[in-house]
């Protein structure tokens, strides 16, 4: 992408991307964030926009130099709409943590920017891949977004990249659909050893029963290994993820040191 000079304003339509752009060294730059921001901490002190649907006049008086947009969140047309307005749009695509990874370094290339932080992660990573190699036993794993309508990932989502590097096996990766909805029916014919999901705190297996009676002959459920994560941590593509894959690790492994 060739730019009129240099990159001083820039805005995010994805809050996975705006946490990148403060990886690669951007935060500086960011003139405001969408209304589903919430980390880092700074994003707090900005000025707001709507991104779904996306407001395109708050956004424009930000006076960005460039808009940041993700193939998961956005749609084509808006780059289409910004161009109009003589704004460019650049578009990323995360399906794994090394799309995420380069990301940061691809940010920090078009903001001309400095970071060690992808370094620092994919070291990090290596770590974990060192102490999962020890474990033979893979548990199968259920990833859900909430416990009463059963959104999950299919073919093509970042979390069964999370969940391999973890030391587990997604019972969903092969699901035709990115964003399937599964039955009860479904969860029971594949009996996960463990479900993992953004459910809030304090959450039992007995709360995921009241809600979902039959899983009762679950494995997980059966022996209460069922987990409530933070979403922003897990569900965002961005930096975060690699703290996520750790967690993910010691939830799935509980003897897994340091």
């Amino acid at each position: 992408m060739h730019l009129a000079g240099p990159v001083t304003r820039v805005v995010s339509l994805a809050p996975s991307l705006t946490e990148i752009i403060f990886a690669a060294g951007g935060g500086h730059m960011v003139a405001g964030v969408t209304t589903a921001d919430d980390y880092p901490p700074a994003v707090n002190t900005l000025p707001t926009f709507s991104a779904l649907p996306v407001d395109y006049e708050n956004i424009v008086a930000l006076e960005p130099d460039i808009v940041f947009a993700s193939d998961q969140i956005n749609s084509a047309r808006d780059a289409q709409s910004f161009a109009a307005l003589g704004i460019p749009v650049y578009f990323f695509s995360i399906s794994g943590i090394n799309n995420m990874l380069d990301a940061i370094d691809r940010m920090a290339s078009l903001l001309s920017t400095e970071t060690s932080v992808s370094d620092s992660l994919r070291h990090s990573l290596d770590s974990l891949s060192q102490l999962v190699h020890q474990f033979s036993h893979r548990p199968t794993t259920l990833m859900l977004v909430s416990d009463e309508t059963l959104y999950s990932f299919g073919q093509g989502s970042y979390i069964h990249d999370l969940v391999a590097r973890a030391g587990g096996t997604s019972v969903t990766a092969q699901l035709a659909r990115r964003a399937p909805v599964l039955s009860d029916e479904y969860v029971l014919i594949k009996k996960p050893q463990v479900i993992i999901g953004a459910f809030g705190e304090d959450y039992e297996a007995s709360d995921l029963m009241m809600k979902h009676p039959t899983w009762d002959v679950v494995p997980a459920v059966a022996t209460s290994k069922v987990h409530s994560i933070d979403a922003g941590m897990f569900y965002r593509p961005g930096p975060r993820l690699v703290q996520g894959t750790w967690q993910l690790a010691r939830l799935l492994h509980p003897h897994l040191t340091p």
